[in-house]
């Protein structure tokens, strides 16, 4: 492996990738990766893969790191982009994030080249959690919303709990991670704006159809503020529990500066919280909008 280094965030000393850590009681910390690939998987999205300490590879299903992107004009970058964790390969060493190129900060990423260094920190926030009686959850993201629900899914199937992702898209071709859900065992919906088939209206007979037999224990969701609505709805009727991940500008990812607050609504009650700080994973009812 390239000698690369991970500075910690609280020490000046280095921490070289390969060797025992000299913090491990500390979750997060600030590290250099090698970049192993970084391709595209359709028109507009990418997949970044990285090798990672030990301890970048503890982070949980849901979590996000934040990155430190290339400047892709020439000017300086003030800030990091926060971005959630796609896969987490732990006997590879690697790291993976899907990302949209779109901004600044992603658009800096896609010229990030194998052999390169990436600065990113973390693990951040607080993950997805799975309660001990669910055997069926149902997972619903559209575009790169998927990517923050991968991991979860991924920790569903290590614990043997069946799942079923409605994957939803503008057209087929901009459907995501088909294959990463079907290797883990995965019953595949999906639903695509050029069909009529991403319709709330067709996507709440889906769900409908997987409470009545059984097979909706726990909705999770991210990406789309209509699908949220829905899967709110269903649960709060249904009396189905659920967690959605929420994407908000940050500046420091842990809380000093409250760039990222968003409403939430708590026992009857509009309160404010931060989404790096307390989430980004929420209780899908206390969720007033994406």
């Amino acid at each position: 492996m390239q000698d690369l280094t991970a500075s910690d965030k609280y020490t000046a000393r280095p921490v070289r990738l390969g060797e025992p850590d000299p913090y491990p009681d500390r979750v997060a910390g600030e590290f250099v990766c090698r970049v192993v690939s970084n391709d595209l998987v359709n028109e507009s999205n990418r997949l970044l893969v990285l090798d990672a300490p030990e301890r970048a590879l503890g982070a949980r299903a849901g979590q996000f790191f934040h990155l430190l992107c290339p400047t892709p004009d020439g000017a300086e970058v003030w800030m990091r982009r926060p971005m959630s964790i796609y896969r987490i390969d732990r006997p590879g060493g690697r790291l993976e994030f899907l990302y949209k190129c779109e901004g600044r900060g992603t658009l800096g990423m896609s010229m990030l080249q194998p052999g390169g260094a990436f600065n990113i920190a973390g693990p951040l926030g607080i993950g997805f959690s799975l309660e001990p009686g669910w055997k069926h959850i149902v997972v619903l993201g559209r575009g790169v919303g998927l990517a923050t629900l991968a991991p979860l899914s991924q920790l569903a199937a290590e614990h043997d709990v069946r799942i079923t992702a409605i994957l939803s898209a503008r057209t087929p071709e901009l459907l995501m991670s088909r294959d990463f859900f079907a290797d883990l065992g995965a019953a595949v919906i999906e639903v695509v704006d050029s069909d009529g088939s991403s319709a709330v209206e067709n996507v709440e007979a889906i769900v409908e159809g997987l409470i009545a037999g059984g097979r909706a224990d726990a909705f999770f969701t991210c990406g789309s503020n209509r699908l949220l609505m829905l899967m709110k709805r269903l649960g709060a009727a249904h009396g189905i529990p659920g967690q959605v991940a929420m994407e908000q500008l940050m500046c420091c990812a842990l809380g000093a500066c409250y760039i990222c607050v968003r409403t939430f609504e708590v026992d009857g009650k509009r309160v404010l919280k931060r989404v790096c700080r307390e989430g980004p994973v929420f209780d899908i009812q206390e969720a007033v909008g994406w």
